[in-house]
């Protein structure tokens, strides 16, 4: 009797077709020295974290290198890696730096993360293998396409001292004539630091990402749908925006007023020039997403409603009240991305003000979309953020790096909406976060995710941002092991096989 092969099941359908529980925590946000979480040791013991507890998902934040304000949504590069991420240990295991100083303060640490950086790039060039060498080679040879670009933008940023491209030697703003090539070669060792770091990033992540894999543990990532004009790919690529001749944007990104702010966001990202993507059959973005795949199992577009429509604002327009909604077209953009990466497991981000036609273009990609609990008082019963009206093709969420922590914005409910709160809530006591975790697990939304916050039951003073504001305490947020105890873990998993997330 022959039987027939069970069907290999697709990354999407391996991602979404099943109940989940996941956990949202940034790289940063993880215990450890030298001022932020980083890919050693204590990445491997969240993802057994996430294993003991019933987590399936790990969600982060976007890991491209960050501008000094620390923001990931705000990057110098789509593609490349965040280097303060990068784990010293794992470079000193492997005898190409010759120790970590465990007393550099949270403020020295930038700085000795790169001149250890730099040390261990010295050693590899003289005492790597064969074998690693040829790894470093294959891989730069295989993201030249992004990687040469930031490589030389990293090189003449630091020139620069951080000055707007814009403001750079008219040699090395406009990228042509003798000149030009002369400075790249001026600066190949500076190109090749930045090209060592990026294959360690993509080393390290690979390895974290199968140990991952190991404990049954897959990595869901974030795609900022928009980059800043001071990065590696507006400069290198200055007819993909709306530039005016000087390289300045004409026009910029943002949101009109809404929940978090009565005047709106300027977020100040240059717009793309649609065109001129359609006429390269948007291959910019295809490598973009094409990295994306090899760092995630998982994948959510952020302000996913960009691609339907952008809000525009003229530049200089310190508030984005009289911005105008412009078409775009994401279903051109996703009809390629399928046709040439296949269907990739997407989430999109539809959060705030979604139209029938932002809902039309999920659903004819079938992408899951986003509900956040926190959203879903002071309404009515038909609010969509109200777990009674979720839907199988979701992503449910207590709240997000956006916004308040649960016991926090518990808290600061009035008597009133505390009272509305408990009698939604099917349990006897409301005990915050539990009661909308437990919620938000019993929702028929496929994915749960919970922030680490309220994993740990935190209050106020560990919000992960604030959206419309730029003040130091903005993604700074980490946690300490010894705010986990064993006891959570058995119950996070209980809840998880109770609600058949395991």
């Amino acid at each position: 009797m022959t039987t027939t092969p069970a069907k290999k099941l697709t990354a999407k359908e391996a991602m979404l077709g099943q109940r989940r529980a996941g956990v949202l925590a940034h790289i940063t946000s993880l215990p450890g020295p030298l001022g932020n979480g980083d890919f050693s040791h204590d990445a491997y013991r969240f993802v057994e974290f996430c294993a003991a507890s019933g987590f399936s998902i790990w969600q982060v934040l976007p890991l491209n290198p960050t501008h000094a304000d620390g923001s990931p949504y705000f990057s110098l590069s789509a593609n490349a890696g965040n280097p303060l991420l990068i784990s010293l240990d794992w470079l000193v295991d492997r005898g190409w730096l010759g120790g970590v100083d465990p007393s550099i303060t949270a403020a020295e640490a930038p700085a000795y993360r790169q001149a250890s950086l730099r040390i261990a790039y010295k050693s590899f060039a003289v005492d790597a293998d064969a074998a690693w060498k040829k790894r470093h080679k294959t891989f730069c040879e295989r993201n030249a396409a992004w990687l040469d670009d930031y490589a030389a933008f990293t090189a003449f940023n630091a020139l620069h001292d951080g000055a707007a491209w814009t403001d750079w030697s008219p040699v090395l703003r406009d990228r042509s004539g003798a000149a030009y090539e002369q400075a790249l070669a001026d600066h190949a060792d500076a190109m090749n630091q930045v090209r060592f770091e990026q294959f360690v990033f993509f080393a390290q992540w690979n390895d974290l990402r199968a140990y991952a894999h190991r404990n049954g543990v897959y990595l869901f990532g974030d795609l900022p749908i928009f980059v800043a004009h001071h990065s590696a790919d507006v400069w290198s690529h200055r007819g993909l925006w709306q530039l005016d001749r000087a390289g300045q944007p004409t026009v910029v990104a943002g949101v009109p007023p809404d929940y978090f702010s009565e005047t709106g966001q300027v977020w100040g990202n240059p717009l793309y020039r649609w065109a001129a993507h359609r006429k390269d059959d948007f291959a910019w973005w295809l490598t973009r997403l094409k990295t994306q795949r090899e760092l995630f199992d998982l994948l959510r577009i952020d302000h996913f409603r960009g691609l339907e429509a952008c809000w525009e604002i003229q530049a200089g327009e310190t508030t984005a009240i009289d911005g105008k909604w412009v078409k775009t077209p994401g279903d051109e953009l996703l009809s390629a991305v399928q046709l040439h990466l296949g269907d990739l497991p997407l989430v999109a981000e539809d959060l705030g003000e979604i139209t029938p036609e932002v809902e039309a273009l999920r659903k004819q990609f079938a992408m899951p979309g986003m509900r956040v609990m926190q959203f879903g008082f002071g309404g009515g019963p038909d609010n969509l953020h109200l777990p009674h009206n979720f839907a199988t093709d979701f992503v449910a969420y207590t709240g997000t790096h956006d916004n308040a922590v649960t016991l926090e914005w518990y808290e600061a409910l009035t008597a009133a909406e505390k009272d509305e709160v408990a009698r939604y809530l099917p349990t006897s006591r409301v005990d915050m976060p539990d009661a909308m975790i437990e919620a938000v697990y019993a929702s028929v939304a496929r994915l749960a995710v919970i922030p680490m916050q309220d994993v740990l039951a935190l209050g106020e003073g560990n919000r992960m941002n604030t959206p419309g504001t730029m003040g130091e305490e903005n993604w700074r947020w980490r946690f300490e092991w010894s705010q986990l105890k064993d006891a959570r873990k058995a119950d996070l998993k209980e809840l998880a096989r109770l609600y058949n997330r395991l």
